[in-house]
């Protein structure tokens, strides 16, 4: 696990969805859909990840439905859109301990929050979880108009939280993600692995509590 963080500056925390606070519902999901269609997985699940930005659909310029036809047109896949969005839905598995975290910083005092490139899909998974109620913040790529692929987002939400970089803890599965937000001047920690990262930011809870 990589980290970057000074614990005596933090006092917001920001998740990513898939792949820290859920399973990786959008990758397992894309590789079950290429099984499903007789098609090489990993080529699935590289085309599926691209198109999602080169559609628009993933900061919201562009509906589902058009992600799903440039999936069939350039992938191969086969299949009914609503059948098929079960098989990635259904994957995205909320991690209980990572919540638990959630929930333990955030009585500790520290604001909390996802930052997510993710689409419709998320507030759907609300509906289903009562997620967003854990949360002080919710950034969704898919409302926001922006992704984390574009350095600039992040000082979007350093502006709409009114911290500095250095205020702000960030854990993100991705290495291109976690590399831009340093970059922008956060705190960041890789997720590699979910037993270290829930005693890491245990440390971090059990450290300071900002607002007393």
């Amino acid at each position: 696990m990589e980290s970057d963080r000074d614990p005596l500056a933090i006092d917001t925390v920001l998740f990513d969805f898939g792949g820290v606070l859920a399973d990786e519902g959008f990758r397992d999901g894309l590789a079950a859909i290429g099984r499903l269609s007789g098609l090489d997985e990993e080529v699935v699940v590289r085309r599926g990840h691209e198109l999602v930005v080169t559609t628009g659909y993933v900061a919201g310029r562009a509906g589902e439905q058009r992600w799903w036809e440039a999936l069939r047109a350039e992938a191969g896949v086969r299949g009914a859109a609503e059948s098929l969005r079960g098989e990635i839905l259904g994957r995205f598995t909320l991690r209980p301990r990572m919540l638990d975290v959630v929930g333990r910083l955030r009585g500790r005092g520290f604001t909390v929050g996802i930052l997510s490139d993710q689409t419709n899909w998320l507030d759907e998974l609300d509906v289903l979880h009562g997620l967003y109620e854990r949360f002080d913040y919710v950034f969704n790529s898919y409302h926001m108009g922006k992704s984390k692929n574009d350095p600039t987002h992040f000082d979007d939400v350093l502006k709409l939280l009114h911290r500095q970089g250095r205020q702000v803890l960030f854990t993100d599965d991705n290495a291109g993600h976690v590399a831009r937000a340093r970059q922008r001047g956060w705190a960041v920690l890789r997720f590699l692995d979910e037993g270290d990262a829930v005693r890491a930011l245990s440390g971090l809870c059990e450290g300071a509590s900002p607002r007393t």
